[in-house]
């Protein structure tokens, strides 16, 4: 599949789509192109009778760094209207790979902050490499895991959200399965035959029983409907409104310590 320029699709002869990340040189970073090229991909995926399983991966050293820090602070910078609809976009992004209808699995070869943890934690499955780390980092910089935040929550429980989700603490590949982020961990070498082990059941299910399947989940899983969305990309617009916010990208991008850290 092309006409991509921050991801790319293959299909094997089985049905099996790979959608790999391919911002390498930003840690595959969530920038503006990268979400609405996502929101399509899952669209066509979800569309194309041939796929039968979605994996998602990334290229380079990093499955997903979070969202592009450049953009935010455009967004920081732009009117309320253009903030809402930016933060919109992300929300889009996350809603159509939750809700795509066919089993899609993270194969999370590197670390995954922010964003990066929400894609996780709207695949059906995930994987990781053994050396990999995670982490909700978002309160460093005075924002939250705003939109992310439903997601996250469904895919962990509140009580193990509790652990990770304030903190902006960095947590290993062990504690992200103990957590329910990842059902599986291995060595970087075995990745592929951990994500096989995941993938060859659904080739032998009715794709559309598969489908059905993943609509009634859903369906039966506390709802992630438009009301919670809505909510989700206000606290995001609020936040990138913040004083915090504004402080805590200028110091990334200034390469020094927010004004609220402390010793």
């Amino acid at each position: 599949m092309t006409g991509f320029e921050s991801i790319s699709i293959t299909t094997d002869t089985r049905g099996v789509a790979t959608l790999e990340l391919a911002r390498e040189d930003k840690h595959n970073a969530l920038s503006a192109v990268m979400m609405e090229e996502l929101t399509k991909a899952a669209a066509l995926l979800g569309d194309d009778p041939e796929v039968r399983v979605v994996v998602i991966t990334g290229r380079g050293a990093s499955f997903c760094a979070g969202g592009d820090l450049k953009w935010m602070r455009e967004q920081m910078a732009d009117g309320p209207e253009a903030r809402r609809a930016a933060a919109y976009k992300l929300s889009n992004m996350l809603r159509a790979i939750n809700t795509m209808p066919k089993p899609v699995i993270a194969r999370v070869q590197g670390n995954a902050f922010g964003g990066g943890v929400g894609i996780i934690s709207v695949c059906d499955v995930a994987v990781c490499a053994e050396g990999a780390k995670f982490g909700l980092t978002e309160t460093r910089l005075g924002l939250i895991p705003a939109t992310i935040g439903p997601y996250v929550v469904g895919k962990l429980g509140a009580p193990m959200a509790r652990r990770v989700f304030m903190s902006s603490r960095i947590f290993d590949a062990a504690e992200a399965e103990r957590l329910g982020l990842v059902a599986r961990v291995g060595a970087a070498a075995e990745l592929d035959s951990l994500v096989e082990a995941e993938v060859a059941p659904y080739l032998a299910c009715a794709p559309g029983a598969v489908a059905a399947a993943k609509r009634h989940l859903l369906a039966l899983a506390p709802a992630i409907d438009e009301g919670v969305i809505a909510m989700a990309a206000e606290v995001l617009v609020k936040r990138w409104e913040d004083g915090e916010a504004a402080e805590g990208i200028d110091a990334f991008f200034e390469k020094r310590k927010p004004s609220w850290v402390k010793g």
